[in-house]
């Protein structure tokens, strides 16, 4: 069985939306925290808003990620888009936790989740996320989308934590089941 990893970048609030703000933060050892899940999977599962936006940004870039980006395996969960035209795209339009059960039973390795705020609300509802990878910027935003929105409980336990040197904290959680 294949492990769903949710990673996800998030203000001290929680916000995970529109992630511009945690540019000015980026270096090798956030790097590295990155390249350790691409390293460990080989399909990615995105929302539709998440996808359109890789599809846009990462056939052009130069980015040392881009051939991962571009060659790896992708979900794609929509049920407004026709298709997915991007490399290696497969879009599922219906019975989306089936699906997405169904595919954590096949032979790979990890799935990852990037984004896709309301995908990630609808793996939680149904207990199909094994871990989160979370790094935590030292800003308050006061507003956006938040990845535990209210009325969302969890009780997680803590695999991993890192200080990373920007002041970002590394956070890797499983759900206690």
């Amino acid at each position: 069985m294949r492990n769903l990893v949710v990673t996800e970048f998030l203000s001290l609030d929680g916000v995970m939306e529109n992630p511009g703000w945690t540019m000015p933060y980026w270096n090798d050892d956030i790097a590295h925290f990155k390249g350790e899940e691409t390293l460990a999977s080989d399909t990615l599962l995105l929302g539709r808003v998440t996808y359109q936006g890789f599809a846009a940004a990462w056939p052009e870039s130069k980015d040392e990620g881009a051939p991962y980006m571009n060659s790896v395996r992708k979900i794609v969960v929509s049920t407004t888009l026709d298709r997915a035209g991007w490399n290696n795209s497969t879009l599922i339009r219906d019975h989306i936790v089936e699906e997405i059960a169904r595919l954590k039973q096949q032979d790979g390795k990890d799935i990852l989740v990037y984004g896709s705020a309301t995908l990630v609300q609808t793996l939680m509802a149904h207990d199909l996320v094994d871990r989160y990878r979370l790094l935590v910027y030292p800003v308050v935003l006061d507003k956006g989308i938040r990845l535990f929105q209210e009325g969302v409980t969890a009780t997680l336990r803590l695999v991993e934590a890192r200080s990373l040197s920007s002041g970002v904290a590394a956070l890797i959680y499983e759900p206690q089941r």
